[in-house]
């Protein structure tokens, strides 16, 4: 068998160089627009948080961005808690919450289609973080067309 002589990675070790960054660092020019789509369940995968972290850095380098919460993805707009709304009852489990309200804060738009919310998922409008604006599912085509004009950076976050 062979023997391992490394020593053990220790807590404050580096296992990779995290501070070399390879390209430059893109910033927006004025009146540039991006637009983060989300088609994904909340908590089913880790593309919902990674892309609501990619929308507030796209926010923080200048672009005007907007989030669109449809289909599945106005799970991640829902107000939740247990046992009372708000109340972490594990830990991460108020990440898109606090993602959205950190996005929000910092400027950014999010839309929430009104059918998925209520026809998919029986949640009303009150349900939303505040903040997020419900749309009719018509205008879910239309804000991507719309930032498709503008040649806006568009992001498609899409589980199956």
């Amino acid at each position: 068998m062979p023997k391992v002589t490394h020593p053990a990675a220790q807590k404050g070790d580096f296992l990779v160089d995290y501070e070399e960054k390879v390209f430059e660092d893109v910033k927006a020019e004025p009146g540039e627009k991006a637009l983060v789509t989300f088609h994904t369940v909340a908590f089913e995968g880790s593309i919902g948080l990674v892309n609501l972290l990619q929308a507030t850095r796209l926010q923080r380098k200048g672009f005007e961005t907007s989030v669109l919460l449809y289909g599945p993805g106005v799970t991640l707009g829902v107000k939740r808690g247990f046992p009372k709304l708000g109340d972490e009852a594990f830990p991460g489990h108020q990440n898109f919450n606090n993602q959205i309200t950190k996005f929000i804060a910092e400027g950014g738009k999010v839309y929430a289609c009104r059918f998925a919310l209520q026809a998919l998922y029986g949640h009303g409008e009150g349900a939303l973080i505040e903040g997020i604006r419900p749309i009719n599912p018509l205008d879910v085509l239309d804000l991507v067309l719309l930032h498709r004009k503008a040649g806006a950076f568009i992001l498609d976050t899409w589980t199956l």
